[in-house]
């Protein structure tokens, strides 16, 4: 892959991009003298990027638009990697000839261990990530991720003892990491401004796309009655990783990194072609250019690859570190990370054997998937701010319920057990892995992207990668002990913790909604940041369809 990316800038898009018009025709000020009949007003995030969007149609089915959603698929398959490990361990776990080769049950500290070291791998590779993708691009981070994975797991498919399955969990961890800081970048840096949530939050549901396979293949391989019942799943790892490597090579590099290093013309042929539907003098192209030219330096912050203090001494880097924070810590630690051992749960509440227990895993994926993908299809028209509020609270309601019936089915007599409230808790904790999915799944990939700006997005994916972890450290290792000492108890936690989380988001959540990613600085530079998000413009609206007017005050 050359310094260049794969895909060069032909002689005639030189040409074309050559003649582009230099100044942004930005939407005139006014108290509504254009509102005529016909003409409508409208409350918006930022008037001049409306207009730029209302006359830059971009065609959705055009050559340009499926080259765009095939590399926001690559990215998804990055996410696949990451997502399949979860449900993975979780169905390989329940499997006798996994147990009787490693001399171990499913819950206690040799347990803990192996699910965490994950983590621990992926947190000591986070800072590394940053490295490779700021300072080779993107595309290449997300192909040397999947090199490390490939790596992990042919350690683990082989091992037959505790601890080269351990060194191989650590290096799957440390290939994870390199691949989910570059990956999101890269998504949210390539999509048009009104496509990023989608595009951003479907990179997200890539977690789905590996966890339901996963659990489908665990399923299967179940059945078989020899050590290939889990070491064909774990094989199956490096599938998402291989499409990623071959696909790379096909992709058009980050315009925002090649702003970031010098190479404008390229970075503004991007723009041109996949979203100006190839017109230089488009006012969405224009547009982000200009933005681009104010807010990304070439001797950034990004080329120094230790220094992470903007993200803490100043206070538009504060604020926007406190977004990244708060989605890393609570996008973990909600209750979602109960997931690792649903068969564990699901064996408390009744579910007897390991068939019904992997198939219940299978269908909470799929549960919870179809609340994530519904809410990545209304991601670029919901407020971000009011979705986390309420699902957050949602979410504590649903926890409550499943505490509460597991509460009363765990005080009955052996004997005489009403199984109607163990289907009651089963039913509550589907119904909250549909809510969390379709509250925090695409977020979390949205918040922190659009939280950071261009020189640092990098080195705050690879913070929050190390948040993350530490927070799926703590489910990890601390799950299996709390389940098997307080049992449905440990749900009580998430209830309240819950709460807590829906106030944080309240005080601090800062609206993202609407923006392009270069005109977020203005909204982090204000002294109060959560205000000056939920600030609007009003603009006339032609009968036309086009903004005539930004109507002042």
């Amino acid at each position: 892959m050359s310094s260049h990316g794969s895909h060069e800038i032909s002689t005639g898009e030189k040409e074309t991009v050559a003649h582009a018009v230099e100044t942004v025709p930005h939407v005139k000020a006014g108290h509504g003298e254009t509102k005529t009949e016909g003409a409508k007003e409208k409350a918006v995030a930022n008037a001049d990027l409306y207009a730029a969007i209302q006359e830059s149609n971009i065609n959705p089915r055009s050559k340009e638009s499926l080259h765009l959603y095939f590399a926001v698929f690559i990215a998804f398959c990055c996410a696949c990697a990451n997502g399949y490990d979860g449900s993975l361990m979780t169905g390989i776990l329940d499997m006798p000839h996994f147990q009787k080769t490693f001399g171990i049950e499913d819950t206690g500290p040799t347990v803990s261990l192996i699910f965490s070291i994950y983590t621990v791998g992926a947190m000591v590779g986070a800072p590394f990530a940053a490295v490779l993708s700021d300072k080779f691009g993107r595309r290449k981070g997300m192909f040397l991720g999947g090199v490390v994975i490939i790596t992990g797991m042919i350690i683990i498919s082989t091992s037959h003892h505790i601890p080269q399955f351990v060194v191989g969990r650590f290096i799957l961890g440390f290939g994870i990491a390199i691949m989910t800081v570059a990956a999101p970048a890269y998504s949210i840096e390539i999509a048009p401004p009104h496509w990023r949530g989608r595009c951003t939050g479907f990179y997200n549901c890539g977690w789905f796309g590996g966890s339901i396979p996963a659990a489908c293949v665990t399923f299967g391989t179940s059945f078989m009655d020899n050590d290939y019942s889990w070491r064909i799943p774990l094989i199956l790892q490096a599938f998402a990783c291989v499409i990623v490597m071959v696909s790379v090579f096909f992709l058009p590099e980050s315009p925002r990194f090649l702003m970031a290093n010098g190479r404008e013309e390229e970075a503004r042929a991007f723009l041109v072609k996949y979203h100006g539907n190839n017109d230089p003098n488009s006012k969405l192209v224009l547009l982000q250019m200009e933005e681009f030219k104010e807010t990304i330096k070439v001797d950034g912050i990004d080329k120094v690859w230790w220094d992470y203090r903007p993200l803490f001494t100043t206070h538009n880097g504060r604020w926007r570190m406190a977004q990244v924070l708060m989605i890393s810590i609570f996008g973990q630690f909600s209750g979602n990370g109960l997931g690792y051992f649903n068969t564990v749960i699901f064996r408390q509440l009744g579910v007897e054997t390991v068939a019904q227990r992997l198939g219940y895993n299978i269908l909470n994926s799929v549960l919870s998937a179809v609340g994530a993908l519904t809410a990545v299809a209304y991601t670029d028209r919901m407020p971000r701010r009011k979705v986390l509020i309420i699902g957050t609270f949602l979410c504590s309601m649903t926890l409550l319920c499943n505490a509460s019936l597991s509460t009363v089915l765990s005080k009955q007599p052996a004997d005489q057990i009403d199984m109607s409230y163990g289907k009651g808790a089963l039913a509550s904790y589907f119904l909250f892995n549909i809510v969390f999915s379709f509250t925090y799944t695409p977020l979390q990939g949205v918040i922190p992207t659009e939280a950071l700006e261009t020189t640092m997005r990098a080195k705050g994916l690879a913070a929050s990668g190390i948040i993350v972890n530490a927070m799926g450290f703590i489910n990890q290792f601390a799950g299996p002990i709390a389940l098997g000492n307080i049992q449905q108890n440990y749900v009580w936690v998430f209830v309240g913790w819950d709460l807590i989380e829906t106030g944080a988001w309240y005080l601090f959540g800062v609206e993202s909604q609407g923006r392009t990613l270069e005109q977020l600085e203005w909204v982090y530079d204000q002294p109060r940041p959560v205000k000056a998000s939920l600030t609007v413009d009003k603009v006339v609206i032609a009968a036309d369809g086009k903004v005539t007017e930004k109507i002042v005050a």
